[in-house]
């Protein structure tokens, strides 16, 4: 029997009433082996479709490519592909979403004039902003063409609607950079739109490929309700985690005073934490005291559920998918995606 969890109330309005079962444990290296040989050809392919005949392009995008990641987005693109009976070559079209995600990171550190990504200086404190963010439109042009190329009309389509999302994400984040007075429906709409629409598309894209417009659409729900939950996952790490699991110190939003769902919801079951931190960016000193308050208030345990939850819908959508070890990776995965906290 698998331990139950209390649902956890006024988070949003789809959640069940019921209790979730714990998912049974899962075996990440299992479905990395389903797609293994995809993986690396996808990224083989990834440094070819980073040349240009400008040598600079190349060097900035393979400085932040070369410093690692989960590449989640070309995983998800494999699994989706083939769990929707895509036999075909898949290593180009899985780049696309790495290629986005690549020029909206190069985008995100010059807008928020980062020092740091994954481990190391940010591209723009090595190369100078003009140079990162032509790279990064680079990145995304060459993503939109690479979607036409192996992925067809609607794949196209549905990427245009996606990049515009990210967009309209990013200047909504940015809007409300310090807004502590930021509402749970502003915050998930952001998710939604900078992080999630991303995930999605990649695990609909080789249905789509192939034709299968309701096995993507299916995919498509599926990978948004998991994209919102890896994002909440990843702002929980910030006061649960350690850098190895996130690239970034952690109570880094904290300082930041990021809105994010676990400080939402700390603040609206401890007042005085809004009232102290709108006075301004917290001390590094205080950022330990703050942290311990957060996580005894219970948020980031319920921030948790509401992420499970999210990936409990998500996969009601693969219902629509044939049996397949493909579509139990995908399973899989999306439960590791907030379980990996424990």
């Amino acid at each position: 029997m698998h331990a139950l969890r209390p649902v956890p109330t006024g988070l949003h309005a789809s959640a069940p009433l019921s209790a979730l079962p714990e998912p049974t444990g899962a075996d990440l290296a299992s479905v990395f082996a389903r797609v293994g040989p995809e993986l690396a050809a996808a990224e083989e392919a990834l440094g070819s479709l980073l040349h240009s005949t400008v040598p600079a392009v190349p060097a900035i995008a393979r400085y932040l490519a070369d410093a690692g990641g989960k590449r989640l987005r070309p995983l998800l693109t494999a699994l989706g592909a083939r769990a929707a009976g895509h036999p075909g070559d898949l290593r180009r079209l899985m780049c696309v979403g790495e290629l986005l995600h690549l020029g909206s990171l190069l985008h995100d550190d010059v807008v928020d004039d980062a020092a740091e990504r994954r481990g190391r200086p940010s591209a723009q404190k090595v190369y100078g902003n003009p140079a990162v963010i032509l790279t990064g439109d680079f990145c995304l042009a060459r993503a939109v063409l690479l979607a036409a190329e192996e992925g067809g009309f609607r794949a196209v389509t549905e990427l245009g609607r996606t990049v515009t999302a990210m967009a309209e994400g990013e200047v909504l984040q940015l809007l409300n950079a310090g807004n502590l007075d930021l509402d749970l429906e502003t915050y998930l709409e952001v998710v939604d739109k900078k992080s999630a629409a991303l995930i999605a598309w990649c695990a609909a894209a080789g249905a789509w490929a192939q034709g299968e417009d309701a096995m993507g659409d299916a995919l498509q729900r599926f990978g948004r309700e998991v994209g919102v939950a890896f994002q909440v996952t990843d702002d929980v790490l910030d006061y649960v985690g350690e850098k190895r699991m996130t690239g970034k110190r952690r109570g880094q939003d904290l300082a930041e005073r990021k809105l994010t769902l676990p400080l939402v919801l700390a603040m609206q079951r401890v007042p005085e934490l809004r009232q102290r931190l709108q006075k301004g960016p917290p001390s590094p000193e205080r950022i330990p005291a703050l942290i311990a308050e957060v996580r005894a208030s219970g948020a980031c345990d319920d921030a948790l559920d509401f992420a499970r939850h999210r990936v409990h819908d998500g996969i009601q959508a693969l219902d629509a998918l044939p049996d397949g070890p493909h579509r139990d990776g995908l399973l899989t995965l999306a439960w590791h995606l907030v379980d990996r906290v424990a």
